[in-house]
């Protein structure tokens, strides 16, 4: 494709990711992601033109007005949103796919100060909730959701979602709908859940073996096991 026609699918994206927008005029004031994608494009095709210090400064001029650092360098595929864009960071070599969907403060950061691959790679489809951060060359493939504010420091499978500081990673199937990025999986909750659930299993197997009377007790954890359960599903409505 042609520096414009990327320009023009960029300006189209909006429409289909945020159902805030009303009108193209809102593009103009309303949307420094998509004007901080638009400047890359400018920037990147200087920088691999050999003008690097017009691409430096492009992309110096975009950070000042969108409050997104892209280091001109980056690799960014096509309909890629940024939705707010305040305070997201590229690094100079990432690599993101098609279709990628990223929020607010999200950092696409490096570990080392080697002049090589130091950066992670995005493949398509993904959405990065705001506040990540995906630290050093590592691969988060195909179809996979990274949680918000979760610090992602190794390879992310594809079809898995990745939560929590460090992240862990579930390999579960994706979403239909691309903005329930807040539907994410509690480890913690179903790790006490499955632990509540298996103490109680062995209580009953030691009642029914040894004919222990702990009907006492019983009834007081079971008071407790239910308000902790009750607390758990309240959290997640």
């Amino acid at each position: 494709m042609t520096l414009w026609q990327l320009i023009k699918e960029d300006f189209s994206i909006p429409k289909q990711n945020d159902p805030a927008l009303h009108s193209k005029f809102e593009l103009i004031f309303n949307y420094p992601g998509v004007w901080a994608i638009v400047n890359h494009r400018i920037s990147n095709r200087l920088y691999k033109k050999g003008f690097k210090l017009f691409a430096r400064i492009v992309g110096g001029l975009s950070q000042f007005l969108t409050n997104t650092d892209i280091h001109p360098c980056a690799t960014i595929g096509r309909r890629v949103f940024i939705d707010h864009g305040f305070g997201v960071v590229i690094g100079e070599t990432a690599i993101i796919g098609d279709d990628v969907l990223i929020y607010q403060g999200v950092t696409l950061g490096g570990v080392s100060l080697t002049h090589g691959k130091r950066h992670p790679t995005i493949k398509n489809n993904v959405i990065i909730g705001s506040g990540a951060k995906i630290l050093g060359n590592i691969t988060i493939h195909e179809n996979s959701k990274i949680g918000a504010n979760s610090v992602v420091i190794c390879d992310v499978e594809e079809n898995s979602t990745a939560v929590g500081v460090p992240a862990r990673i579930i390999k579960r199937k994706n979403l239909q709908n691309k903005l329930d990025h807040n539907v994410l999986p509690d480890i913690n909750k179903e790790m006490f859940e499955y632990l509540l659930k298996r103490v109680a299993i062995l209580e009953h197997a030691l009642k029914e073996k040894d004919g222990i009377d702990v009907s006492k007790e019983d009834e007081e954890l079971e008071e407790i096991y239910s308000n902790f359960i009750n607390a758990m599903k309240k959290d997640t409505k």
